[in-house]
């Protein structure tokens, strides 16, 4: 939501409009909505200069580096990464070797062995957990988990079935978000579950529910789809304190 749609004429006082302590209220949850997407979206809207590149669903800093003519040493050092294995949807990276700085040459696709005869192994991201027994969901919708967390390319799971097939709020909450405005994410639904957690819906076919409804824990909230997506599935996402947690410790067995 940019900011510009914000009403000039939101606290100025008129007959019949809502008490100016209801109006600041509804401000400051705006303002927190408005934050919230602005970190989901990385700058998504932002265009893309010459030279640089925005990470969209699925990329690894390894194919970008491909796709390119580059390496993965180079993107690393090019943007100050400090784990080569996070990068996050909308993230602007740059791809071309900045002023005064020389470019390395990418890594043949013919490799010798390690020296030693040792063999090396891509470095894995963080895995993060949320405190056990902090919250208790359901599955979001029914299929099979083509993709799971790893903390590195995938920061959620991916659950695949037919269009269509329900998508249910994995946890009571509040709606925080309901819309397409998020590049990469397609039909995306955020529900809101308390000040540490929130869960994220994402490629879904229909939306079903809107921004501050409340919902309880297995009601549909959207249809699966494969919106700014190359399949159908889910995209599910838990997210404790505003980082990416592997939703599997807090979900029910199969």
């Amino acid at each position: 939501m940019p900011a510009q749609t914000l009403p000039v004429s939101l606290f100025a006082a008129a007959p019949g409009r809502a008490p100016v302590a209801v109006r600041a209220a509804r401000f400051v949850r705006w303002l927190a909505l408005a934050m919230l997407l602005a970190l989901l979206a990385a700058c998504g809207t932002t265009k893309v200069q010459p030279g640089y590149y925005r990470v969209q669903s699925g990329d690894t800093l390894t194919q970008i580096a491909r796709k390119q003519g580059t390496s993965v040493s180079n993107l690393v050092r090019w943007n100050n990464l400090s784990n080569s294995n996070s990068i996050e949807v909308g993230q602007m990276l740059r791809v071309e070797a900045p002023a005064g700085q020389a470019s390395s040459s990418p890594p043949s696709k013919a490799r010798g062995k390690p020296q030693g005869g040792k063999s090396t192994a891509p470095a894995m991201g963080k895995r993060r957990t949320a405190p056990p027994g902090a919250i208790s969901l359901v599955w979001p919708a029914q299929g099979k988990v083509t993709r799971g967390y790893d903390g590195s390319g995938s920061n959620g799971i991916v659950i695949s079935n037919s269009t269509g097939t329900p998508v249910v709020a994995a946890a009571a909450g509040t709606v925080a978000y309901s819309g397409s405005g998020l590049r990469g994410y397609g039909h995306l639904v955020i529900v809101k579950h308390s000040t540490s957690f929130l869960s994220i819906y994402a490629h879904n076919s229909k939306l079903l529910v809107k921004e501050g409804q409340r919902v309880t824990q297995g009601q549909k909230i959207a249809e699966m789809g494969n919106s700014d997506s190359k399949q159908v599935g889910l995209y599910f996402e838990l997210r404790y304190d505003g980082q990416a947690v592997d939703p599997a410790g807090s979900l029910p067995s199969r």
